[in-house]
């Protein structure tokens, strides 16, 4: 009998009783006792987020939010800064160009962080910038950026700051109102441990006053309409009823652990799984790593495409792979959300015994997991 272990960046592992809250009898959106669901998780994510904000609730994947922050505070013509560093930076300047927006983007090599200083110095060039696009981690590249610094330098002008921590959030350390980040945009399958369905967006006041003046066409992702309904406790149309009450549980295992304590936990496990990568005789594949996952780079001619393939087939354990340039060149194993050391060292045990039977040479068996077993 062969068990199946999810260590993936995303979708990320749902524990057992937020699971069993989506078996429960359907309720009808429009009812107080769905209403009672809602606001626990309205106020859930407000205390997640570290806002005081509403925070919109949408059907749909992450980059459905990334795509109604952009509609909700841009016209077609805009400028705009997108700093990338990886697949999702990309997608972000896909999104505007899609709507029109025009793009300066900040490529940075996959891996290496944007650099705050290029965004204050293109501001400084282009005053008519209305937001800077900005990932909080980007999992392609295992990447975490300085969002405080850039919210920093953001806060300073008329422009706003759009951070997409669909990845981040619950796993790194994150204050939306102190920090002065005017759009957050997140989603419910990663450290929020909950199966795919629920977007979410919280806007500051400044990013409102830009909504007001959006031009983008939008109707079902209309955050004025979606804000409204509020106050009563709903959304405007038919919402994900039997997610939010696995939403509702998984945030009170959140509250339970308490947020400082899971980005604690989160800084542990990434120290280990950086140190155990390490061990194995591979290079980080980021400069400045995320806590929620750890990627490496595979040597020159070794199938990563193989190794992820024999890894799921013969010990029922799925990691991630490259993407795009990147894919079959490096690894990525997750320690987001619903995971543990012991995660690690299953994760660490099974890349271990891959990697032997594919010929590559360890160069000390064991200690990967040994290092994985100290997060413990």
């Amino acid at each position: 009998m062969k068990k199946y272990y999810l260590i993936t960046p995303g979708p990320t592992p749902v524990p057992h009783r937020v699971a069993a809250r989506s078996a429960e009898p359907i309720l009808h959106h429009r009812t107080k006792e769905f209403g009672e669901i809602f606001k626990a998780v309205q106020d859930g994510m407000k205390y997640v987020i570290k806002t005081k904000q509403d925070v919109m609730m949408l059907a749909g994947s992450g980059t459905s939010a990334m795509e109604a922050a952009v509609v909700n505070t841009l016209s077609p013509g805009d400028h705009v800064i997108v700093g990338s560093m990886g697949s999702f930076g990309e997608r972000f300047i896909k999104i505007c160009e899609a709507f029109g927006v025009h793009v300066n983007a900040i490529r940075e090599e996959w891996g290496t962080p944007v650099n705050p200083a290029k965004i204050e110095d293109a501001l400084k060039k282009d005053p008519s910038v209305k937001a800077v696009l900005i990932q909080h981690t980007d999992t392609s590249s295992t990447t975490l950026n300085d969002v405080k610094a850039v919210a920093d330098i953001v806060s300073k002008t008329s422009a706003i700051l759009i951070v997409d921590s669909v990845s981040g959030l619950g796993g790194e350390e994150l204050h939306m109102d102190d920090w002065e980040i005017d759009v957050l945009v997140t989603g419910c399958q990663k450290g929020l441990m909950t199966a795919p369905g629920i977007a979410m967006v919280a806007m500051s006041d400044k990013a409102w006053a830009h909504h007001k003046n959006a031009k983008c066409p939008r109707f079902s992702v209309d955050f004025s309409i979606i804000r409204a309904a509020i106050k009563d406790n709903e959304t405007p149309w038919t919402p994900p009823v039997t997610l939010f009450l696995s939403l509702s549980e998984a945030i009170k295992m959140v509250r339970e652990e308490g947020i400082e304590n899971t980005w604690a936990r989160h800084k542990k496990l990434s120290a280990a799984a950086r140190a155990a990568v390490q061990a194995l005789g591979f290079q980080l594949l980021s400069s400045r790593p995320a806590n929620v996952l750890t990627g490496a780079i595979l040597p020159a001619g070794f199938d990563g495409t193989l190794l992820l393939r024999k890894m799921l087939d013969e010990h029922g354990v799925s990691i991630a792979g490259g993407q795009e340039h990147l894919k079959g060149k490096i690894f990525r194993i997750a320690h987001m959300g619903y995971m543990n050391a012991f995660d690690l060292m299953i994760g660490f045990g099974a890349l271990e015994k891959t990697l032997t039977d594919m010929g590559y040479k360890l160069p000390e068996p064991g200690k990967a997991i040994k290092l994985a077993q100290s997060a413990l």
